[in-house]
This record gives structure tokens, sequence and C-alpha cells, in this order.
């Protein structure tokens, strides 16, 4: 099925010569997600907004322009580079630099299984309330693409070939910001992992070492890592609770997080909660990627942790510094943790330029 929708995609991107001014004639494809058997055995369907439904043309245009430079000022960046395939859909450097040369202050998110966000609020500090608004910011952010979106709808409709896949896709040749997002946001929730060595194991396909054991019993166990509570078990394939919390970073905060949002102090230094799929490919980690390593991440849990007035009541240990890991548990986790990474997704050709 998917190397039929690839091919199909092809097609669409290749073959414009049937272009038409008829935006009736055409009727775009439904290509509803793929949904892998360890996302339905345990948790609830995605969400696909009822005004943007999923097709063949549509992923296929969003394709394109997630890895066109046609959405910069001076068509030199993508989405895709600060969200390269190579790297779970995130970069490599602690904060992502713009077209400008200038670094933001954020680390870029890695981006897969995103309609499975239910509360739909989207970056660190949950600006964005659906993948269609993030998908906006970027274009205007004078650190990032630093363009305007009048400016790249302008550039679009006056294109060989976009107002074509528009048509295509939406059954216009009108192009606006709000479809340009649209698009994007289609191929965005096509970004399925769902295919790494513990999820296999979980459908009786694969084993794990004894190490990979013992660390999964010390990110369950309240009295070892006690990770579990923002960042799931075996019966949330997300490995996140999509929620926002102090993990104990900082004891006072140069970036408020999702307090800088919602204005309540008690927000203050809370950030989303990660996924802790394909941690083996997104190095650096945390909002602000300070810690290069996952040996760091788990010292910083272990013994780093620092305290404040909003510090998570999950950070149960706050007041001896962490959890307390042996150098073995320390070591165990690791190995537990990257059993949640999966290669298949970074080399999908359905997700390539």
């Amino acid at each position: 099925m998917q190397k039929r929708l690839y091919l199909i995609s092809a097609l669409i991107l290749t073959c414009l010569s049937c272009s038409s001014d008829d935006t009736t004639s055409y009727e775009p494809v439904p290509q509803p997600l793929t949904i892998p058997q360890i996302f339905s055995d345990h948790i609830i369907p995605p969400i696909i907004p009822t005004n943007n439904p999923q097709t063949v043309e549509g992923v296929a245009l969003g394709k394109k322009l997630f890895f066109d430079t046609i959405l910069s000022s001076n068509g030199t960046q993508a989405c895709a580079s600060c969200h390269a395939p190579q790297n779970a859909f995130t970069d490599n450097t602690a904060t992502s630099v713009g077209i400008d040369g200038v670094f933001g202050t954020r680390n870029a998110m890695p981006l897969f299984n995103l309609a499975w966000n239910y509360n739909e609020r989207f970056n660190w500090d949950g600006t964005a309330l659906s993948i269609e608004r993030q998908a906006e910011e970027p274009v205007e952010n004078p650190i990032e693409l630093h363009s305007n979106w009048d400016n790249v709808v302008s550039r679009l409709q006056a294109h060989p070939e976009y107002p074509e896949l528009f048509r295509l896709a939406f059954k216009t040749t009108t192009i606006t910001k709000e479809l340009t997002t649209k698009a994007i946001a289609q191929f965005e929730r096509t970004l399925i992992s769902a295919n790494s060595k513990f999820d296999n194991y979980t459908l009786g396909n694969a084993t794990l070492t004894a190490q990979e054991l013992n660390g999964l019993d010390v990110f369950l166990r309240e009295d070892k890592g006690d990770c579990f509570h923002c960042h799931g078990n075996p019966s949330n394939p997300l490995w996140t609770d999509n929620l926002f919390h102090n993990n104990g970073l900082d004891a006072t905060f140069t970036d408020l997080g999702l307090g800088t949002v919602t204005g309540d102090p008690n927000d203050n230094g809370k950030f989303k909660s990660p996924s802790l799929r394909n941690l083996a490919f997104t190095a650096p980690y945390m909002h602000d990627g300070r810690f290069s390593t996952l040996d760091e991440v788990i010292n910083h849990y272990s013994e780093g942790l620092q305290n404040s007035a909003t510090i998570d009541p999950l950070m149960k240990q706050i007041t001896q510094g962490g959890v307390q890991l042996t150098d073995e548990d320390k070591a165990d986790l690791k190995a537990f943790l990257l059993t949640l990474s999966d290669a298949s997704f970074i080399t999908n050709p359905l997700y390539q330029n």
C-alpha cells in the first residue's frame, strides 16, 4: 500500500502537463494514516482535523513544501534544514541556526507521531494549538526562515508547478497561507515511528537482553529511575505524556517556557515532555540542547536536579538532588532507552527528499 501511494505521489509531482483552470474536475484521493499495530493495540486513534483530511495529493504537496527553500526569504533554508530525516526530523546542534546565521534559543523538536498529540499543544512551550498553526510561525520568525507569508504566497503562486499541485490537493489554484500550512501538516502527520526494537519486543517479534530488561525495570520503578510518570510505559507507545513539566534543570530561569505563554508564574520553567523514541538520533537533548549525550541526561535525573518554586512534584527526590542511580543501573537504563529508537524511520523513502 505504501509503495502504491509513493508511486502516485511521484506521478503527481512530475506529471504537471495536465494543468487546468477547472477546479472541479479532480477529486483528491483519500490517504488515511497507516496506524501501526503497536498503536492500535494500546492508544486511541489519531487526531485528523475534519477541515484537513489526509489525501495523496495533499501529502505529496506538503512533502515538497517541507523540503523546499522557497519558504525562506533568501531561498537558502527549508523546514527540513532544522528537521532532517536522518536526525528523526531534528538537527544535531543545541539550538538551530536560521538563514542569517543567528542561533535561536531552543532545540529543534523531532517530528514524529504528531497526530497522537491529543492535547494539540505543540512546541516546547505549547505555543501552537495545532500542527497547522505550528507550521505558520517559522516562516516569519526573524531567527528562522525570516520571511513573510505574503511574499511566500506570491512566490508559490508564480511558481511553474505549485498552482497545479494546489489544484490537485485542494481544488483551487489560488494559493493561501492556510492551504500551504494544511499541506505541510498533512505530510507531517504521516511521519510515524513505531518499529523500534522495543515495539517488536512488545509484539512478540524480538527479545531484549538481560541488561535492557533491567533497564526497563529501572525506568518503571519508583524507587529507582521513576521515569514513567512523564514518559509513559509499555502501554503508552508514544513514550511521552505530551504535557509540560519543570524537570529540575535550573534553580532560576532565563527561559520561562510555558509560563511565557500562559502568563501564570506557576508555569515558569515548564517545558513539554519530549518522546523518548529515537534518542539514538536526536542528540543533543532538552529544550536548549544543554546535554550532548544520553549519559548526561541520566546523570541529571540521578544527581543533578535543581530545586525551584515550580519544580514538578514528580521530581520526588529533589531534596537529595535526584534518584541516585548506581553506575550499573545507569548503564542498564541507557540500554533500555536505546531500544526505543527506530532505524527504519530515518531511512523510510516516503520521508526523504
